[in-house]
């Protein structure tokens, strides 16, 4: 195959629009940020940012590279069809959740990152291990949005993926490290753009191609393949639960989310980001769907593909790109490679962004340097982000164990966190202690589950575990089991450690966590002054 030389003019053009739109938004963000916190206004966008812009934004964030070629993936792939497709409707009731039941505690107190109200509840140090799952989970997360793209070039340009790794990830980290939240959020809305557009212009030439039959037929017909409207087999409703509790509930708790819902000017608007963008998540699948149907309907044979077909070279993975090369016209398929390198970035530079607005602001200033200033905050913010976006550029280049590290990252963040975030929220009554007991289980419990990606076996069985072509699958929803016993860890040793030590069952001594709040620190007092004890919140800071 020779090199597409139109593909990669395309391609070249929206990158220098997306970095050109970057710069100017970050002269923007400069030129607004009179009289504002600066580091606020890089982290949060000075929580004024605009409803059609916020809407923009944080649709993108869900709408990634990921989220199109997997779609696609799942509706192609003969084993299961659209009834797995679950992100679509898990990603915008998960928003929906948000906007209802975590914006308002979460703007009410001014809270910059999803980590504020962890470490306000349980401690800096708490919060400190708290923030490992999430970071792992966006490093690896950029690393595997840089290697589907690479792949992806690699495929329809023909150019080596190291080289699209490289020059993706340069562009995203320098608008990022520019523009903060602000080159971000404008980004997003000519990447949303261009996903839109290209992805529809594409389908109705995949659809009326020679080679393909009707998709209404062969969703409910055999024909190439097994119908690509697919089924749930009985013995897998427990694991298709558990994906969908996961997608619903497992994606609330990321500082990607909170970020947009955080820089709206007022809680209503919050909310109606919330609710907004989780219909555009929906509506966005669509076109995806569409072309995974398609694949399913194609007589690989008659295009320039041949036989054997993707899923038997083993490559259902690059489905989207295969349509769009082999199913359009040339200069149809070009728009189409613009729609997912969009994709890509706008995901890629949230996840960027998080990582360092969480460092600087809850380790750097909270933990590292109390009395740092807000420039140094800021840089220390640019630093980690270069430091982050750099490690997942490397990690990038082994992209084959990279998405199955986020996966299992991303549901220690179910698992840990989601628990974690709903009692700081809603059960304010929880402690360290409790924090710290629901930590340990949770971690141990998913653990100990195994990961066959990863060739973990399973140390647990649950009800239904069968073994398969040599390797255990757990059907039991044990992802979303693990939550409700961390869940209820967290509640029970927080009321048991806060009834041991009030009832002096315990020491008061034995409290390092001083979650009975003992009161008097007295000072050595200057002759005729009268002795005040220390607030108990002088004590919690003196702990952190």
């Amino acid at each position: 195959m020779a090199l597409n030389i139109p593909g990669l003019v395309s391609l070249s053009v929206f990158f220098t629009l997306t970095l050109a739109t970057g710069i100017w938004a970050s002269w923007k963000s400069r030129k607004d940020q009179q009289n504002r916190n600066p580091t606020e206004m890089a982290m949060v966008g000075g929580r004024n940012i605009h409803v059609f812009i916020g809407l923009f934004t944080a649709t993108a964030t869900w709408v990634g590279g990921a989220y199109i070629n997997s779609t696609a993936e799942i509706v192609y792939l003969p084993s299961k069809g659209l009834l797995w497709v679950q992100a679509p409707v898990g990603f915008a009731l998960s928003l929906v959740i948000g906007g209802f039941f975590f914006v308002n505690p979460m703007r009410s107190k001014n809270y910059v990152t999803v980590m504020d109200p962890l470490q306000e509840t349980y401690g800096n140090m708490m919060g400190t291990l708290l923030f490992i799952p999430p970071l792992l989970g966006e490093v690896f997360w950029f690393a595997a949005i840089l290697a589907s793209l690479g792949a992806t070039m690699r495929v329809i340009l023909d150019i080596g993926g190291s080289l699209a790794i490289t020059i993706s990830a340069c562009t995203v980290i320098l608008y990022t490290l520019l523009g903060g939240l602000y080159s971000v959020a404008y980004t997003d809305v000519i990447q949303m753009v261009f996903i839109t557009l290209s992805l529809w212009i594409c389908i109705p030439f995949a659809l009326v191609n020679s080679a393909t039959e009707s998709i209404y037929y062969t969703a409910t017909h055999q024909s190439y393949q097994d119908p690509w409207i697919g089924k749930i087999e009985k013995q897998y409703l427990g694991r298709w639960l558990d994906d969908f509790f996961y997608l619903v509930l497992g994606s609330i708790p990321w500082q990607t989310y909170f970020q947009r819902v955080l820089s709206a000017a007022s809680t209503g608007q919050a909310r109606l980001i919330s609710y907004l963008s989780g219909l555009g998540c929906f509506a966005m699948a669509i076109p995806s769907v569409l072309i995974g149907a398609v694949a399913a309907s194609t007589d690989w044979n008659q295009t320039s593909y041949g036989l054997p077909s993707p899923f038997e070279r083993g490559e259902s993975a690059m489905i989207l790109p295969l349509v769009l090369q082999h199913l359009c016209p040339a200069y149809i398929s070009i728009t189409g490679l613009g729609a997912i390198a969009a994709a890509a970035m706008s995901s890629a530079d949230s996840a960027l962004l998080s990582t360092g607005s969480m460092f600087a602001h809850n380790i750097y200033r909270k933990i590292l340097r109390k009395k740092a200033s807000e420039a140094e905050v800021l840089w220390a913010m640019r630093t980690s982000m270069m430091v982050f976006g750099a490690g997942a550029a490397g990690l990038a280049f082994y992209s084959s164990s990279v998405y199955d590290l986020w996966f299992l990252s991303g549901e220690l963040v179910y698992a840990l966190l989601f628990p974690q975030l709903c009692c700081a929220l809603f059960a304010p009554s929880t402690n360290t202690y409790g924090s710290a007991a629901g930590f340990l289980v949770g971690l141990l419990l998913r653990l100990l589950a195994g990961e066959p990606a990863l060739s973990i076996p399973p140390v647990i069985r649950y009800p239904a575990c069968s073994l398969l072509n040599g390797t255990y699958s757990q059907l039991f929803p044990f992802k979303t089991f693990t939550v409700l016993l961390t869940l209820g860890t967290i509640l029970a040793v927080s009321h048991l450690a806060k009834a041991l030590f009030q009832n002096n069952l315990l020491p008061r001594s034995w409290d390092v966590c001083n979650i009975t709040g003992r009161t008097a620190i007295l000072i050595p007092l200057q002759q005729g002054e009268k002795q005040e004890p220390l607030p108990t919140s002088a004590l919690e800071e003196n702990h952190d």
